[in-house]
């Protein structure tokens, strides 16, 4: 089932990026129905802008987030639109961007940087129920036994931009996931990366 969903991946000549990290190498492929996301993390990529760039937020069972600008680089005010594909779902593996809350942000529009790989949890079918009542698009059968069997985040289905997954290296997300954080759930030890367009 993975061969035959990788031929699909390569069927589409989709975009990898590599992401080397202190803690090993995590290969993504960027989606080609979330184009905005997509043309932008090739850009900040090539552009070198990830490159020493710390994952500043770890949350075990739930995702590793990074892309904030290294030290003493501003902050990139810039958003991007949200491009939601009901086919692109918050499992594990998944890469998403991060963005500023609905009070601030009501149309849900993306960070330019920031983005989020998902580590998440098993999910119960009854939890999966739960959530469906919630969506207008109701999950297909193999994303719920993906959730079941893999693990993601469904709550944030529909409110976060997922537009690219792991195809290596899920190892590392669940390193990195397991790290020691302190305050604001950043890492003690601090996990570096640079990026590398395939």
């Amino acid at each position: 089932l993975i061969f035959l969903f990788m031929m699909e991946l390569d069927a589409q000549k989709t975009t990898k990026v590599l992401i080397h990290t202190d803690l090993g190498d995590i290969t993504v492929a960027l989606y080609n129905d979330t184009p905005k996301h997509r043309d932008n993390f090739i850009k900040l990529a090539k552009d070198g802008f990830y490159n020493g760039s710390p994952f500043h937020r770890v949350i075990k069972g739930f995702m590793i987030q990074g892309g904030g600008p290294p030290k003493g680089v501003p902050e990139m005010s810039e958003r991007v639109p949200a491009e939601f594909v009901p086919a692109h779902i918050h499992k594990k593996g998944a890469l998403c961007a991060a963005r500023m809350g609905d009070q601030v942000n009501p149309k849900k529009e993306s960070s330019a940087s920031q983005f989020y790989i998902v580590q998440g949890e098993k999910v119960s079918a009854e939890q999966l129920n739960q959530f469906d009542q919630k969506r207008t698009v109701k999950y297909t059968p193999e994303q719920r036994t993906t959730y079941m069997t893999i693990g993601g985040t469904p709550f944030l289905d529909g409110d976060y931009t997922v537009f690219g997954e792991v195809v290596s290296g899920l190892e590392v997300v669940d390193k990195i996931a397991a790290v020691q954080t302190a305050a604001g759930d950043r890492p003690v030890k601090e996990i570096k990366m640079t990026m590398k367009v395939l």
